[in-house]
């Protein structure tokens, strides 16, 4: 028998492996991954005749020492420096993001930004009490105009509903502490060049210029993390995929695989989406029927291979124009030169937001690849000439939703799950049905190492990324690494 059965091997369940090996090398840890060829989950790198790309793009920067030092001693020599360069393209135009004033002045035109200016006031002096929705929160803190602009299009694309159907968590923990008053001031900070605070003691709010990134993509950490693990001791099985849960008893647990493997553990550490692991459990648990209110999305990425560099310097750029499908475009050279096999070429991740088996999911690839060389054509990334290849990759499950019922379902789950089913523990994004970053995911990790070596809870692991500022928010650092032990921010 295991001592812990760790059910993924993303950053939460590799992390959880290692922190348990490290400080208790003893314990027989075994750790069972669904994919048949990578580790990292939606933290892996993807390899395609050479070329290196991201589900997603991700950064290795966090506001927690913690987090930092164990990058740099899972993966020491092998991080490069990359500056962050981002913008918005809205209105076949693009905008600096963070902005700049006056470009986004001259983008808009004279009349617009005093719309966006007067809707703000009108917003702050009569705002919408206790808001619930996204549309709401955002209305509050931005004004109705620049919320239509900025957030409306976009937001509605990531999740496939519309924004008075989504939570007003998921604005409050990821663009808290931010509205159009620092906003303005951001901007025109960065329009004039000036740098620090404005005013004596008052610090502006900025977003992070620069970033740590494996130069061979996220994957490389994982990969080293899973080499470790091993080299510690731990197992790691690929190609597992775990559809059943039984407790047999008090710190008995057996994990089953859709093949018919079984395994015995005392412990169980699961990332696994909430839902399926809640409905998995045998005997079936009474939150089963607010687990399965829970809501994932879905992401398709279009990796497209160019013959030359792409003709912008951006890591990537958001999409809120209407006018196409395309949610964002990742740049994977300016993440990292290492990322396609030769000096002269380019590779563009196009990224689609959309339910497993609807229109989008269902397409074939070669019309989701025709769509994407349209799209970037009508943006002006790429003509359809440039194109040397193209390959396709659906990710289930990609974010967790945060609707009117996620809240609910989640606490009735942990609720009961406390108190009945002590020994299994739930970490990551969609083991906990929350939208963490890379960093946060970890923490649960280490949290949860640190509540199974005790015995006993020292940590509510449920309390991380629950009231983080917004992920690239760095002021106040010192204050911010005070209590990141429980709330990291990325």
């Amino acid at each position: 028998m295991h001592d812990v059965i760790i059910v993924g091997a993303g950053p939460a369940g590799l992390t959880t492996a290692y922190t348990l090996l490290k400080n208790q090398p003893s314990l027989r840890v075994l750790v069972l991954e669904k994919d048949p060829l990578y580790v990292g989950g939606i933290s892996r790198t993807e390899i395609y005749k050479g070329y290196r790309f991201d589900i997603g793009g991700h950064r290795f920067f966090s506001k927690s020492d913690e987090i930092m030092k164990l990058w740099r001693e899972i993966l020491p020599d092998d991080f490069i420096q990359r500056p962050r360069v981002s913008r918005i393209y809205y209105g076949r135009k693009f905008y600096s993001y963070p902005l700049r004033a006056f470009e986004a002045f001259r983008n808009l035109g004279p009349f617009m930004s005093l719309h966006c200016v007067l809707s703000y006031a009108y917003a702050r002096a009569f705002p919408i009490k206790n808001p619930t929705s996204f549309h709401a929160w955002v209305r509050n803190q931005f004004g109705e105009k620049l919320f239509s602009i900025f957030f409306k299009t976009y937001t509605e694309k990531v999740w496939g509903m519309s924004c008075d159907e989504i939570s007003a968590d998921w604005a409050a923990q990821r663009i808290k502490g931010l509205n159009l008053a620092s906003a303005i001031i951001n901007a025109l900070k960065n329009s004039m060049g000036l740098k620090g605070s404005l005013g004596k003691g008052k610090v502006v709010k900025t977003l992070i210029s620069s970033f740590d990134y494996p130069k061979l993509g996220p994957g490389m950490m994982w990969e080293a993390a899973a080499a470790k693990i091993k080299a510690m001791g731990g197992e790691i099985l690929m190609a597992q995929d775990v559809t059943g849960f039984e407790r047999k008893g008090p710190s008995h647990w057996i994990a089953k695989t859709k093949d018919g493997k079984t395994y015995e553990g005392k412990a169980l550490v699961s990332s696994a989406p909430l839902r399926d692991v809640v409905n998995a459990v045998e005997p079936r648990p009474q939150s089963a029927q607010q687990a399965n209110l829970l809501q994932y999305r879905d992401f398709i990425t279009i990796a497209i291979m160019l013959k030359k560099p792409p003709v912008f310097d951006d890591n990537w750029i958001y999409i809120h124009d209407p006018a196409v499908k395309v949610g964002r475009v990742q740049n994977f050279t300016s993440w990292s030169p290492h990322m396609v096999p030769q000096d002269g070429l380019g590779c563009l991740g196009l990224e689609y937001f959309c339910f497993e088996g609807d229109n989008l999911w269902s397409s074939t690839d070669a019309d989701l690849v025709e769509l994407g060389k349209k799209e970037l054509t009508y943006i002006g990334l790429a003509k359809p000439e440039d194109v040397l290849d193209a390959v396709v990759v659906r990710q289930p499950k990609a974010y967790p939703v945060y609707d009117k019922d996620y809240k609910a379902a989640t606490e009735a789950i942990v609720s009961e799950f406390s108190q009945k089913y002590p020994e299994l523990h739930f970490v990551g994004r969609n083991g906990m049905h929350k939208y963490n970053n890379q960093d946060h995911a970890m923490m649960t990790g280490i949290l949860t190492a640190e509540n199974i070596i005790a015995g006993k809870i020292l940590h509510d692991v449920w309390d991380v990324n629950e009231d983080a500022e917004y992920h690239e928010d760095i002021t106040d650092r010192q204050k911010a690494l005070a209590s990141l032990r429980k709330v990291p921010s990325q």
